[in-house]
Order: structure tokens, then C-alpha cells, then sequence
């Protein structure tokens, strides 16, 4: 009965990455075809690679999407941990709930809502859409993500290390970046990185802040999709896969490297004691 079960947990393993990967594995084995044909193979070729970087409209929108990643990746990060602060830290405070609601919101707001609210606001209040609309709009829907990675973090973290720091003079900001930035880091990074990422990868709210000049990448993609699938966006979405596979790889060994070093600081510790 558990090799029947065991079978059969393996077998339902197997089909369900298959079904998710795939599909990616023939996206990127395709974006190395020589024929224009994404469903006939004919040999392996880079010219699409090549066709692609000399494509400056896919140019353009790369520079575009990464620019507003990274700019509302970061005021993301920063109003995130500060609402995280503000949630594990001050428990009672007028307003408490809606500010919880506010910050939750997002997280289960469809985004055709979020981008036409968005959209709605910018026509009200005669704000020329662009870059920064959406740079904007990213910003309100990634910085609750973070809010939230950034808040598990913090409440489980001990809170004597901040007292025993001021108890020996410092301030509390002093204490702050002495003291509790460091060993909320990892955190910290990994809501940089899903703000990061989320900004990358949407579409929906993008489409209804943009403006004239103000393509993103996923938008080039999807523009160029509805005329018919090319070689060129195989080569654009497996650029992407890789960039995303290398920032995976980066931040576990990072995080593998800074868990060895805290055993080996216990263990040093433990010795001297």
C-alpha cells in the first residue's frame, strides 16, 4: 500500500513540474532555432540573439522596465520596512486597522482595479502619464509585499538587542542601523528582490499608467504577440529566465555563506564562553 501511495506521489510529482517547466525548457530550446517557424525545428542558431539586441524598440522597453524596477523597487523597500516597523512595533495606535487594511490591500486587490483606480487619479489630478505614474503605481502595489516579508522577520526578531544598545548610549536610530537593519538584512533584500520582481514581470498596471515613451518590456512582448509568436521573443523571455535564474542563485548562496558564518560566530562564541 505505501509503494502503491509512494508511486503514485511521485508519479503526480513529475507531471506537475512537467506541466509548469515544460514549457519554459521548449521556450528557450526554440529561442536557438534557425527558422522563423517557432514550431519547425531547423538547427541551432544565435541570430536571433543578435537580431534582438539590434532591435531598439525591445531596447527602449528593456531600459524602461529596468529603470522603473529599480527606482520602485527601492522607495518600495523603504516605505515597506518602515510600515513593518510601524505594525510589530507600535500594537496600539488610532487608526491602526485601516492603516493594516491599507497595507493588506493590494495584496489581494485584482490588478485591473488597481490599474484602472490608478489611472483614474492621475486623469483627476491632470498628472501627465509617463515613467513616473508608473513608477508610482508599482510602488503602491509592491511595498505591501514587502511590508509583509519584512514583518515575519520582525516578529520573531529579540528586541533585548535593541535595548541593551541604548541601554549602553545609543540612539534610536543609531540603534536601528547598528542593531536591527543588520539582522532584518536578509529580508530586506528578499522584499527588494520580489518588489523587484514583481515590477518586471506586470503588465496589467502597466498598460494603464504608461504613457507615450513609456513601453515596458512585458508590454513590447505582449503587443508583439498578438500579431504572432517570433523567435526574437523566445530570445527576450529566455534573457529574462536567465536574469531571474542568476538572482535566485546570487541570494541563496549569499544566504548560504551568511548561515555558515552566524554557525561559525556561535561556535566561536560558545568556545569563548
Amino acid at each position: 500500500m505505501n509503494t502503491t501511495w509512494s508511486r503514485f506521489n511521485i508519479a503526480s510529482l513529475v507531471l506537475g513540474f512537467a506541466f509548469l517547466y515544460l514549457p519554459i525548457v521548449l521556450l528557450v530550446v526554440y529561442s536557438f532555432n534557425e527558422s522563423r517557424l517557432v514550431t519547425v525545428w531547423a538547427g541551432f542558431s544565435t541570430k536571433w540573439y543578435v537580431s534582438l539586441f539590434n532591435n531598439q524598440s525591445f531596447i527602449d522597453a528593456a531600459w524602461v522596465t529596468i529603470r522603473v524596477g529599480l527606482v520602485s523597487a527601492s522607495i518600495a523597500t523603504i516605505l515597506g520596512t518602515l510600515g513593518a516597523l510601524a505594525m510589530t512595533r507600535y500594537t496600539r495606535f488610532r487608526g491602526r486597522l485601516l492603516f493594516s487594511a491599507m497595507i493588506y490591500a493590494p495584496l489581494v486587490m485584482p490588478e485591473v482595479i488597481t490599474g484602472l483606480s490608478m489611472l483614474l487619479w492621475f486623469v483627476a489630478i491632470g498628472f501627465d502619464r509617463g515613467i513616473w505614474t508608473m513608477i508610482l503605481a508599482h510602488i503602491t502595489f509592491s511595498m505591501c509585499f514587502v511590508a509583509v516579508v519584512v514583518q515575519s522577520r520582525l516578529v520573531t526578531f529579540d528586541r533585548s538587542l535593541e535595548e541593551a544598545a541604548m541601554d549602553l548610549g545609543a540612539t534610536p536610530v543609531t540603534t536601528f542601523f547598528k542593531v536591527t537593519l543588520p539582522v532584518i538584512l536578509p529580508a530586506v533584500v528578499s522584499g527588494w528582490m520580489l518588489a523587484f520582481t514583481l515590477s518586471l514581470d506586470d503588465l496589467v498596471i502597466s498598460s494603464f499608467t504608461s504613457g507615450p515613451g513609456a513601453t515596458t518590456l512585458p508590454m513590447r512582448i505582449y503587443s508583439q504577440v498578438r500579431l504572432g509568436v517570433t523567435p526574437e521573443i523566445n530570445a527576450a523571455c529566455t534573457i529574462l529566465i536567465a536574469m531571474v535564474a542568476v538572482g535566485v542563485i546570487i541570494a541563496s548562496i549569499a544566504n548560504k555563506r551568511r548561515e555558515v558564518q552566524k554557525a561559525r560566530d556561535e561556535q566561536a562564541a560558545a568556545r569563548n564562553q
